[in-house]
C-alpha cells in the first residue's frame, strides 16, 4: 500500500498524552509473552503517561524530533529521535512505533525515512537503536531497512532484566531519498 495517505507533523508538549497512548499500546500488541501480562495490562499506560510528559517538557528539545504519523487526519503512529551527548553510536531512534492496525501501509519507512534525514541535517553518520531480544517482528523489519546488529546490553523493562539488542545504521552509505 502507498505511504502517500501517510502524513508527519511534529509533535508539540500537548501531544505527550497521544504518544503514551501509541507507545503503550503499541506495548502491548507487541510485548505480550516478552513482558509480564501484569505491567502490560495496567502499569504500563500510567508509565508510558508519566514518561511522555516528562520527556516532551524536558530540557534539550533543540536534540531532538519527534513527528506523529496520521492518517485520514488519524494518528497511527511516531518516531522520537536524539542526538546524544558523548555515545561512540550515534543519533538514537529512541522510539518507533506503529499501532498495530496500521502496519504494513509504509508508516513505519516514512518515519524511519524522517529520522535518517534528520540525523543526516544533525551532520550524525550513524543512527543507532535497541530492541527488545524476542521482538522478532521489529528484528526482521529493522534488518530489511539495512540496520545491522552490533552488540546486546542488559537491562530492565516491566520490572524484569531483558536484554535489548543494539542495531546500527551508517547514514552514509545510504543516500537520502
Amino acid at each position: 500500500m502507498s505511504t502517500a495517505s501517510v502524513s508527519l507533523r511534529p509533535a508539540t508538549v500537548s501531544d505527550a498524552p497521544l504518544l503514551a497512548s501509541i507507545h503503550a499500546a503499541s506495548w502491548q500488541a507487541t510485548y505480550r509473552g516478552l513482558l509480564p501480562d501484569a505491567f502490560l495490562d495496567s502499569e504500563v499506560t500510567r508509565e508510558r503517561a508519566a514518561y511522555w510528559l516528562n520527556r516532551m517538557n524536558a530540557p534539550g528539545a533543540e536534540r531532538r524530533i519527534v513527528l506523529i504519523a496520521e492518517r485520514d487526519g488519524e494518528a497511527i503512529g511516531f518516531v522520537c529521535v536524539e542526538r546524544q551527548i558523548d555515545t561512540p553510536w550515534g543519533v538514537l531512534l529512541d522510539n518507533l512505533h506503529a499501532l498495530p492496525a496500521h502496519q504494513g501501509i509504509g508508516a513505519g519507512k516514512l518515519l524511519m525515512r524522517a529520522a535518517q534525514d534528520w540525523a543526516r541535517a544533525q551532520g550524525a553518520v550513524q543512527l543507532y537503536l535497541y530492541v527488545l531480544e524476542g521482538n522478532t517482528p521489529a528484528i526482521r523489519f529493522y534488518e530489511r531497512q539495512g540496520w545491522e546488529f552490533s552488540g546486546a546490553e542488559p537491562d530492565q523493562m516491566g520490572g524484569i532484566d531483558i536484554t535489548a539488542l543494539r542495531y546500527i545504521y551508517r547514514l552514509d552509505r545510504a543516500a537520502a531519498t
